[in-house]
């Protein structure tokens, strides 16, 4: 799981079931007169199948976008079913704020518990619509300066003080290495080329370090389909080569993969 993947429409779904959760320790109706009004707690269906319902649904909804790939359980997806849950929650509760027997007043529980659902409902269904909900919740750290290829970030990239690979996967003993010092043994197979008319290849492509503004899939370099990892907001990938439009990263893990959407990417 991966909790830098949560968007500010995540934030805003946490913070209504929180909100929600605390209505239900409130009055749901006022009593002229009378002071032992009682919460939805007092009722299960009420508090359990209602209120923590939508609770239970903004819940999955979260879990959900931290996993990055769709989870389904019993061939239903998890932010699908969440969604679902929040949306009958707020219906409830309309239609019992509605219907408010006469000479009983709604409480503070049933009418803050209705505010919150409905925010809740609202923000599951907008985040995947609205650009400005799906904005990273917490936004990607700036590094102090740019970085050489083989030179690690604070806290980013890789383990500090360990030795680096080079570009191509040659190790480097003595430590990082600005790009372009290859090691000794490496450096006939690294040299360029001339092609069949005489003239050397642009080699203009220089390895850098970027972060993505939401989660995006990262590809096999092969082609195949299957998304091998998932590049998340807020951490700092490798970019070792271009091809087109396209960037081959490497994750922290040492994977390397296509990336294919590199819209909006931040530069390092």
């Amino acid at each position: 799981m991966n909790i830098r993947s949560l968007t500010r429409g995540d934030g805003v779904v946490i913070g209504a079931a929180v909100l929600l959760f605390i209505a239900s320790f409130l009055a749901l109706y006022s009593y002229a007169g009378y002071s032992g009004n009682q919460n939805a707690w007092e009722s299960l269906g009420t508090g359990l199948g209602t209120y923590m319902g939508a609770v239970v649904g903004a819940a999955l909804i979260v879990v959900s976008r931290c996993l990055g790939q769709p989870r389904k359980v019993a061939g239903l997806d998890l932010g699908m079913v969440g969604t679902g849950f929040v949306i009958l929650s707020a219906w409830t509760l309309f239609w019992t704020l509605v219907d408010v027997p006469d000479n009983i007043d709604a409480g503070a529980g049933l009418v803050l518990g209705f505010i919150a659902a409905l925010v809740l409902a609202a923000a599951a269904i907008a985040t995947p619509l609205v650009s400005a909900l799906q904005a990273p919740l917490a936004p990607a750290s700036q590094p102090s300066a740019p970085h050489p290829y083989g030179a690690q970030p604070q806290g980013g990239y890789g383990y500090p003080g360990a030795p680096q690979p080079s570009y191509g996967g040659q190790p480097q003993p003595g430590g990082a290495q600005p790009y372009g010092a290859q090691p000794q043994a490496a450096q006939p197979q690294q040299a360029a080329q001339p092609d069949a008319q005489g003239q050397a290849p642009a080699g203009d492509f220089s390895p850098f370090w970027f972060a993505v503004p939401v989660p995006r899939p990262l590809y096999a370099e092969d082609g195949s389909p299957t998304p091998i990892a998932e590049l998340a907001p807020g951490t700092w990938y490798l970019a070792v080569e271009q091809r087109g439009a396209q960037l081959v990263a490497q994750t922290q893990d040492g994977r390397r993969g296509v990336l294919q959407d590199t819209s909006g990417i931040q530069r390092g």
